[in-house]
């Protein structure tokens, strides 16, 4: 099958795409990918170092509020339809998958005037505008939350197929991950993320609890502090602390996140889709922290999902400290039943053959031609 992936601006559009590009190469090696997003984007570094194909188009994205930008934008977004029916007529691919982000949005669209068929999938319970304006054209929706279906009143076809990072998580290897960080196997080990960029809120609440990890026995802290937070987190560390504490590991990266989760007990970040899809997949429990800078506020949407759960506990960002957040970490680990129930919970969310649903729904489309 030949297939051309787009989505972009976040790793939360990006790596879904890649994920299920990832699959359908591993079930069959005659697969031939190509991605579409922009130069300037995330995607543009990510993707390639996948070992998968990538054209760029120029576009941007809308403004909220009226603006001579969104003017510009408009003609981009023609110039890209153009170039992406350009890229589409050579490359001739049998399905176009979208995954959020503006770039898509030209891409899909030319696919849908050329007759290709196309899957865009949501990742948020809250659709983004994209994904919003993409739905009346695409011929089919995959959603990662039940409740994002009555979003799509236009679509053709919508199904419930999870998050794909969710598939990919679970190649992760137990013991692995604490052996990478140096860590002997019966660690409890808490994994604080910031996400793809890091979290500056977050990190200013490590900063504040760093002194007093001592107080948690028998466990160990692993934060990713993302690359542009990394030298000053140190930095600003060893002025409060003199020397790291021995409870705590800081990382700008992790290349091996998922065995690194696989030998998590508890993991504290954002709620981003993608991340929550790794978590669930996994069956972990979790303090969420939802980015307030986000279009409609939908990591909170997708954190509250969790915690109606039971799979997770919420701190908002306007409310986070170091005593808090620390008060939250040691009063779940000191509770196993606790713990036990989350972990439970959070399992029941999970859609681990995410990617495989998806596939086959890229099959039929393609049967459908």
């Amino acid at each position: 099958m030949r297939i051309v992936l787009t989505g972009g601006g976040t790793g939360g559009h990006i790596y879904p795409a890649v994920a299920v590009g990832k699959h359908m190469l591993q079930n069959d090696p005659d697969t031939k990918l190509l991605y579409i997003g922009t130069a300037k984007g995330l995607e543009s570094k990510v993707v390639p170092e996948q070992g998968i194909d990538f054209e760029s188009i120029e576009i941007t994205g809308f403004r909220r509020k009226l603006s001579f930008e969104n003017v510009k934008t408009v003609v981009r977004f023609l110039k890209g339809v153009q170039r992406s029916k350009e890229i589409l007529r050579s490359f001739k691919p049998d399905v176009v998958v979208g995954t959020g982000g503006y770039v898509c949005g030209p891409v899909v669209y030319a696919a849908a005037k050329l007759g290709i068929p196309t899957f865009i999938h949501e990742q948020n319970a809250i659709p983004g505008l994209t994904n919003q304006f993409l739905s009346r054209y695409a011929d089919h929706i995959g959603v990662s939350f039940q409740e994002s279906k009555s979003h799509f009143p236009k679509a053709k076809k919508t199904s419930f197929t999870g998050n794909p990072c969710a598939t990919n998580v679970l190649r992760g290897i137990a013991g692995m991950g604490l052996q990478s960080l140096g860590l002997p196997l019966d660690t409890r080990l808490v994994l604080i993320v910031g996400g793809s960029r890091g979290a500056r809120a977050l990190n200013e609440a490590v900063i504040e609890m760093a002194p007093s990890l001592n107080t948690l026995s028998g466990a160990h802290v692993v934060f990713v502090t993302g690359d542009i937070y990394y030298k000053s987190t140190v930095e600003r560390l060893h002025v409060v602390t003199s020397s790291y504490n021995s409870n705590l590991t800081l990382v700008p990266y992790l290349h091996n996140m998922a065995d690194v989760l696989r030998d998590s007990t508890l993991v504290i970040g954002r709620s981003g889709a993608s991340s929550l899809a790794e978590i669930t997949a996994l069956g972990l429990p979790s303090i969420l922290i939802p980015s307030p800078n986000v279009t409609n506020n939908h990591q909170e949407a997708n954190a509250r999902s969790l915690e109606a759960a039971g799979a997770a506990e919420i701190v908002l960002e306007r409310e986070l400290s170091g005593d808090k957040l620390l008060h939250r970490i040691e009063s779940l680990l000191s509770d196993e039943e606790r713990m036990k129930v989350m972990s439970r919970a959070s399992g029941t969310l999970a859609v681990p053959d995410s990617a495989a649903l998806i596939a086959e729904q890229l099959k039929q489309l393609k049967s459908l031609r």
